[in-house]
């Protein structure tokens, strides 16, 4: 159903107890021809590298973060044991740990989140740099509402984001989205880049937003003596 609606990826989450076996049977489900992946939030440690090394034989775009957000030096080591690439993201919190990865060999692949890096100035910062040195890199999302979605549609249009990244519709997680015109998603699993007004390229729907308000608070500025 999914590649039916045009997403060019998939994604599964897996865990120790849903790993391999899970794996085998999306694999199976979607055909060898699928591009699929797979995301671990951290969930294995070295212990598991016998385990982890079996996901090669299913032919995975990438395995995102295996190992503890924390540490770089291990995911090198595991790196060194898998044909297939080792993606950072959570452990990618700034241009210096993307440094790290590339002298470490940590990982191959980096997974860029402006929401996690500090915006767009670091995000850049890190795609210039992997675009130096041969690092593909893609944008993941932090389940944002349209607003953060222009901003992540603006940062994945620049060139090295050459793999598929998490920019769904707004309908993937929105009745309403706050913003018009709402994100869409062609049958190629295309996000259009809006170039034709100023800012962010959507317009916030003020509406909406009050209709979602649970709370509210002013924050008047002081000026100092």
């Amino acid at each position: 159903a999914c590649r039916a609606q045009g997403y060019r990826k998939i994604k599964v989450k897996i865990k120790p107890g849903a790993d391999v076996a899970f794996v085998a049977a999306v694999r199976e489900a979607l055909g060898p021809e699928a591009p699929m992946m797979v995301d671990a939030n951290n969930a294995f440690s070295l212990n598991d590298i016998d385990l982890l090394k079996k996901l090669d034989a299913f032919d995975l775009i990438m395995i995102e973060q295996p190992l503890a957000w924390d540490d770089i030096v291990r995911h090198a080591a595991l790196q060194k044991q898998l044909k297939t690439p080792i993606c950072l993201d959570e452990s990618i919190t700034g241009l210096d740990k993307a440094e790290d990865m590339l002298a470490l060999g940590s990982g191959r692949i980096i997974n860029i989140k402006p929401g996690r890096v500090g915006g767009f100035t670091a995000s850049i910062a890190i795609h210039d740099f992997c675009a130096k040195n041969g690092i593909p890199v893609w944008c993941g999302g932090m389940l944002e509402s349209g607003i953060g979605r222009a901003h992540n549609v603006a940062l994945a249009s620049l060139p090295n984001f050459v793999l598929p990244g998490d920019l769904s519709p707004s309908s993937r997680y929105w009745e309403r989205d706050i913003v018009t015109p709402e994100w869409t998603m062609d049958a190629e699993g295309m996000v259009t880049v809006p170039l034709d007004k100023p800012g962010m390229g959507v317009t916030v729907n003020l509406d909406r937003v009050d209709e979602l308000t649970v709370r509210c608070e002013a924050i008047a500025a002081t000026r100092s003596k």
